[in-house]
């Protein structure tokens, strides 16, 4: 072999080696490449997190700012407003007493200010700043019943006629607006519920709350007896100012007798404060102002101690006696409150109708309740006509077992 040769071999190897190198070189720096790459791509999510961050506590920090300056100024002045000039300036009355006449800011459109506005005034200019919602008592707001009650039509036995009057008087009005102004008639305004205690009065209110989409807002006559001059008459008019907010709305006052008593020329304060509310009542019920969808419901125990001017149509339109239960409707009230009892075949519901006469619907279900109690004590899971009649016994008062079959004696 020749030098030449030798040469050219080696010359060979060492391009072979070079090209090996550069492949692997190259390699890496790709490799390098996407590892940067991957890197970058990284940081450009942390810097846009970053940002965002940045941002987020900026808007953070503002808000603070802001919260800091608006709890250091000044406090605004509670005011009334009594008139409004022509020039637009507006004539109020602050809480420390005396009258000014101020401006009132631009933000503000004048046809908000009127007679007895409560507005809020600059402390130093009085200048008005904004209008405020009139005053409400935090407890009228408690009248309001959000949830609405389990009680359907379904659970009340022997008062249909009495529920068919009440829906044509509450529901259709509410729901069927447009058939009575093709008749051409006003619907009731009002419905009186009278009868003896535990007959269902309250019942039917709370199956009428369930069935219609409108506020139910429930008051105890009591309630509106105030200890302080006004406060009853003033409770009165909130309670009617929020149904009209909530319309359609169902007002329900229980009890009524508590302030609707007759009036007399009683000369203590209580019984004169109670007659005030009374006249509020009535002038709410039937007054220059439309109540628009806005239906009351009363319920007494004592209709013949009502005063008059309350019963009379345009206030109470409607006034529906809800009677003692008689032998059908006993019957129903029975089953009813004995659906989702274990009985004994022995149990014969017209018999325990029969046995019950005079009572009402809430000593029947009083009467299926102590039944049930004496199968509990047995440790049994049926109930048998002995613990009905044991249990007629007891919240009766009267004895059944040793006279004959539908006779009582007190």
């Amino acid at each position: 072999m020749t030098v030449e040769e030798g040469g050219t071999k080696s010359a060979k190897e060492n391009n072979v080696d070079l090209s090996e190198y550069l492949i692997d070189r190259l390699k890496q720096l790709e490799e390098e490449y996407v590892r940067l790459k991957n890197l970058y791509r990284r940081l450009e999510d942390e810097k846009r997190f970053v940002e965002t961050e940045r941002i987020r506590y900026e808007r953070e920090v503002r808000r603070l700012r802001s919260e800091i300056e608006r709890l250091r100024s000044p406090p605004l002045i509670v005011g009334v407003v009594s008139d409004v000039l022509d020039d637009g300036r507006v004539v109020v009355k602050s809480s420390t007493g005396p009258k000014f006449v101020v401006h009132s800011s631009q933000a503000i459109d004048l046809s908000e200010l009127k007679p007895g506005t409560r507005v809020s005034l600059n402390q130093q200019t009085l200048a008005v700043i904004g209008v405020l919602p009139p005053p409400k008592d935090p407890s009228v707001y408690g009248f309001e019943v959000d949830e609405k009650p389990d009680v359907s039509y379904a659970d009340i036995g022997g008062l249909d006629h009495q529920i068919e009057e009440i829906r044509e008087a509450v529901e259709l009005p509410l729901l069927k607006p447009k058939l009575f102004e093709e008749v051409g008639i006003e619907p009731p305004k009002g419905i009186m519920l009278y009868g003896p205690p535990g007959t269902g009065k309250t019942l039917l209110a709370k199956a009428v709350a369930r069935h219609t989409k409108a506020t139910f807002i429930r008051v105890v006559g009591s309630e509106f007896v105030q200890k302080y001059i006004g406060e009853g008459a003033r409770l009165v008019r909130e309670v009617f100012q929020l149904a009209k907010e909530k319309a359609p709305a169902i007002i329900f006052i229980d009890e009524l007798d508590a302030i609707a008593a007759r009036r007399t020329s009683s000369d203590t304060s209580g019984d004169r404060e109670v007659q005030r509310t009374l006249m509020q009542l009535l002038s709410e019920m039937d007054g220059f102002d439309a109540r628009g969808d806005v239906k009351l419901i009363g319920a007494t125990n004592r209709i013949d101690i009502l005063d008059p001017a309350i019963l009379r149509p345009g206030r109470f339109d409607r006034i529906i006696e809800v009677p003692m239960p008689n032998f059908e409707g006993r019957v129903q009230i029975f089953k009813i409150h004995t659906r989702k009892m274990k009985l004994a075949e022995d149990v014969d519901f017209k018999e325990l109708a029969t046995l019950t006469d005079g009572a009402s619907g809430a000593d029947i279900k009083a009467i299926a309740t102590e039944a049930g109690m004496f199968a509990i004590r047995e440790d049994r899971t049926r109930v048998t006509r002995e613990d009905f009649i044991k249990a007629l016994e007891k919240v009766l008062k009267k004895s059944t077992r040793d006279e004959p079959k539908g006779v009582m004696f007190v």
